[in-house]
């Protein structure tokens, strides 16, 4: 497993960030969370999985790996990176959503979702959130309140399980940017949600 490494090694916890579908881990979003975490005193691995690495060699777009792939990827980082009692995981869109899958099972400190994709854009009828009911790894979920894949108004009629932190980013939407007459920008949301997720870790230490 071939990490991108930023921040010290003997930081209290190790944040495991992976990618979106669309998007490499060195993408700006992924290379904003990751400089302000190790910043805030975490130690954060990145990686790409096999799609993405074909992607950087080949050129061209192919589509993401299917999901028992992604998921055995995440459990070799998991491994390569241990103790586990030491690791959150968890990125942006897919790569959260993945990770919350194998959570519970990988017995890690906790889960930071950056988008998570409740259901596919236009497919409210169904929702992506079935293991997410009685999730009990400690969970950190930092939403845009008009994400198309997770609205603030949708996802509050979830009976999500009550490991699940969710906070939102005003007016923003998957990437967490917002629109011009909300007054923000995207770098004060990114920024927010790094200060939510700095906040989650401290509160596992």
């Amino acid at each position: 497993m071939n990490f991108l490494e930023n921040g010290q090694k003997g930081a209290a916890l190790t944040l495991i960030l992976a990618h979106s579908a669309g998007a490499p881990m060195d993408s700006p979003f992924m290379n904003f969370y990751a400089e302000k975490l190790a910043g805030a005193g975490f130690h954060i691995l990145r990686f790409d999985f096999p799609y993405m690495q074909e992607r950087r060699m080949n050129g061209g777009r192919r589509p993401p790996d299917r999901q028992p792939k992604l998921l055995e990827c995440w459990r070799q980082a998991i491994a390569a990176a241990g103790p586990a009692s030491s690791l959150v995981i968890g990125g942006k869109s897919m790569s959260g959503r993945m990770a919350s899958m194998i959570a519970d099972e990988a017995q890690v400190k906790g889960l930071v979702c950056l988008g998570y994709p409740f259901y596919a854009p236009k497919k409210l009828d169904k929702p992506r959130i079935e293991h997410l009911l009685a999730l009990k790894t400690p969970t950190l979920i930092v939403q845009g309140s008009r994400d198309t894949m997770g609205s603030r108004e949708i996802v509050a009629g979830y009976s999500l399980s009550e490991n699940i932190d969710i906070r939102w980013l005003e007016d923003g939407d998957h990437s967490f940017k917002p629109r011009k007459k909300s007054g923000r920008t995207e770098l004060e949301n990114w920024q927010e949600g790094v200060d939510h997720v700095a906040e989650f870790m401290n509160a596992l230490t």
